[in-house]
């Protein structure tokens, strides 16, 4: 399916944009299902936020309708949003009255193995860090280097998913998505104040979780944490949750816990209305 730039379809964008020369901008990535796109509306809460803390004008009902459009066509698959600052010269600081640029892109769902949701996944221990910056923690922003180089630490079949820490040690994520840990019937997930993506899925649970009575908690998170969990899974809104069986540069293991197939089967749902 054609690309959409400013809601036409394009196959090319404009040299000068900022989102290529700096990786200013934001995205989302989107899972479609017959024509209707998954956790539309946490998805661009997470937008509008991050338009607010770069101080990107956005005009939100007519994203909203190009994606809906958009999912219409596509069907069956997953849709990217990526919103830039637009167009500039030369130099860091933005061109006055510049609009902002909208790019849509279709492609496939992903065919990952069923086994990564029945049986689970093995995490490989990055060694790259994510370095702290409380002004853009949380928000889905263009700059990925931080997930380029840790994902290029592993090229084998073996470990599906990479477990990140931050500068000082503390667990924060998986290179494309988020971690929860299950202690004691709590739910736990890393405080991404300082960094990390604050996933649509994530939120979704948290939510569900509140609905359902289950508890959980938002804090730090240390490897004694991992060490002593019963049940771990990783989770994004394309595929939405797998179990981490292994992480084996910590001879650690977990088998699919009760709470971890509750919560899939709940993300099952919310991916499918």
């Amino acid at each position: 399916m054609h690309s959409w730039i400013d809601g036409q379809p394009a196959t090319a964008v404009n040299l000068h944009n900022r989102g290529l020369a700096y990786g200013d901008g934001l995205f989302e990535t989107i899972a479609v299902h017959s024509g209707r796109p998954s956790l539309l509306e946490l998805h661009l809460e997470r937008l509008a936020l991050g338009c607010q803390r770069l101080a990107i004008e956005a005009d939100f009902p007519l994203i909203r309708d190009e994606l809906t459009r958009y999912a219409s066509q596509l069907g069956d698959g997953v849709a990217k949003l990526i919103l830039t600052r637009g167009d500039s010269l030369r130099g860091y600081a933005p061109a006055a009255g510049s609009p902002a640029r909208r790019i849509v892109q279709g492609s496939p769902l992903p065919a990952y193995p069923a086994a990564n949701a029945e049986q689970g996944v093995r995490l490989f221990a990055c060694q790259t860090r994510l370095a702290e910056q409380p002004l853009l923690a949380g928000l889905k922003h263009l700059n990925r280097l931080e997930q380029v180089l840790a994902r290029a630490e592993w090229q084998d079949a073996e470990h599906v998913e990479g477990l990140m820490r931050d500068t000082q040690g503390r667990l924060i994520e998986g290179v494309y998505s988020n971690l929860f840990l299950v202690r004691d019937g709590v739910l736990l997930t890393a405080d991404l104040s300082r960094c990390g993506v604050a996933g649509v899925m994530r939120a979704a649970l948290l939510q569900q979780a509140s609905v359902l009575g289950i508890p959980f908690e938002v804090r730090d998170l240390e490897l004694a944490d991992l060490e002593q969990a019963d049940e771990v899974f990783v989770c994004n809104s394309v595929y939405g949750i797998w179990p981490v069986r292994e992480c084996p540069a910590h001879t650690l293991d977990w088998p699919p816990g009760p709470l971890t197939r509750k919560l899939q089967a709940v993300a099952r749902t919310l991916l499918d209305t």
